[in-house]
């Protein structure tokens, strides 16, 4: 099955009760049961629910896995990987990651005695260097937020199986419309659903895809135990999002290609950041592990004034200041003190987060016009 067909189809099927086409919104929290035990695989909403069923099938064949488990938000499903986890087990994450996930890691659960090293993985040889008897879990997204490095995961995967360590990859920014981490070797994918995947800037939620049963079973029992499960209301929107999931991926790769093309000459630019570019670091990967390059573009200005990028932040009219990314309406974002202002200053100043850093999430708007407004934005 195509992609697609599979955006349409995959995890859907016509109500048993109406034949309604549309996956129905399971309003209950409760199941009746006919005697005790008795509940027909429904019990609790926690615990199941048709929508979010629906859902976790849909995303499981999306992304060539077997079972998807939905969770309240992108954070509660990095939670319940590093659950799977004990005291004293360590960590090899990528340097360059989304702040919230850096904040987990090191506010959160280091206080639990779990050691993370946090490694620079354009050459993924430097994953091993990390690796010892207490390494669990390996933790990457590709490309990465907001330096847009890309990742060799097939490598990286590798790396894993020699050590027997879990390989996890989160796949927000690609969407498996442009890659699929299982199927080159990773035993986890992560998705900020609230991003891409949703579309339209309407719902919070995550998700993980995985192949392995025990390894489902291990994430379920901590989906139910530790309860952050999303609403059914919020997995039909995700549904319906889904259903043009290909069709928007296509355009925010196609925009995304016209305004790096603007940017890279611009004389207002220092560095240029997206994946798509032939002097991008591992572009040759991101040309064999994606089927595009996606509408997420970071870049810096000449001068690295802070100053002069508020100046830019605030002068946009259709590019929309604000956090979050994936959404059919394009955003402008400001890393340094949104979305990775938990990440300490020298810590990001490390990675080449400087403070002009400025990311744009290329929404599926008319690219003449998303550019004239970048155009006008820089010449203020």
């Amino acid at each position: 099955m195509k992609f697609g067909t599979k955006a349409i189809h995959a995890g859907v099927e016509p109500d048993p009760t109406t034949g309604a086409i549309m996956t129905p919104v399971y309003q209950t929290s409760t199941y009746v049961q006919a005697s005790p035990g008795d509940h027909k695989g429904y019990e609790y909403s926690r615990t199941q629910n048709p929508t979010r069923d629906a859902l976790q099938k849909s995303l499981a064949e999306l992304e060539n896995g077997k079972y998807g488990l939905c969770f309240s938000s992108g954070l509660a499903a990095i939670d319940a990987v590093i659950k799977l986890l004990n005291p004293g087990d360590e960590v090899v994450a990528a340097n360059d990651l989304y702040g919230g996930t850096y904040r987990l890691f090191t506010k959160i659960f280091s206080k639990f005695g779990i050691k993370f090293h946090f490694v620079g993985m354009e050459n993924v040889s430097e994953i091993e260097e990390h690796i010892n008897s207490n390494t669990k879990l390996i933790w990457l997204e590709t490309p990465t937020n907001p330096m847009m490095n890309i990742i060799d995961i097939k490598g990286a995967s590798e790396i894993a199986k020699k050590h027997n360590t879990l390989l996890a990859v989160d796949n927000t920014f690609a969407t498996p419309y442009l890659q699929n981490p299982l199927d080159l070797g990773a035993d986890i994918v992560m998705h900020s659903v609230t991003k891409y995947l949703g579309g339209h800037s309407d719902v919070v939620m995550g998700a993980l895809v995985v192949k392995d049963q025990k390894l489902n079973d291990d994430l379920a029992f901590i989906q139910n135990s530790s309860g952050a499960t999303p609403g059914p209301q919020d997995c039909f929107l995700v549904l319906r999002g889904i259903k043009t999931l290909h069709l928007r991926m296509q355009r925010h790769s196609e925009n995304g290609r016209k305004i790096a093309d603007f940017l890279k000459d611009h004389p207002r630019v220092d560095k240029l950041y997206w994946p798509g570019l032939e002097n991008h670091p591992n572009h040759q990967i991101a040309k064999e592990q994606m089927r595009d390059f996606g509408g997420m573009i970071s870049f810096t200005l000449k001068g690295d004034s802070k100053e002069e990028a508020f100046k830019i932040l605030e002068s946009f009219h259709y590019f929309t200041l604000a956090e979050s990314l994936g959404g059919v309406e394009s955003l402008v974002n400001h890393p340094a003190t949104m979305t990775h202002a938990s990440i300490p200053r020298e810590e990001r100043i490390k990675i080449g987060l400087l403070d002009s850093l400025i990311r744009l999430s290329v929404g599926i708007e008319d690219a003449d016009d998303l550019i004239a407004d970048l155009k006008a934005a820089l010449e203020k």
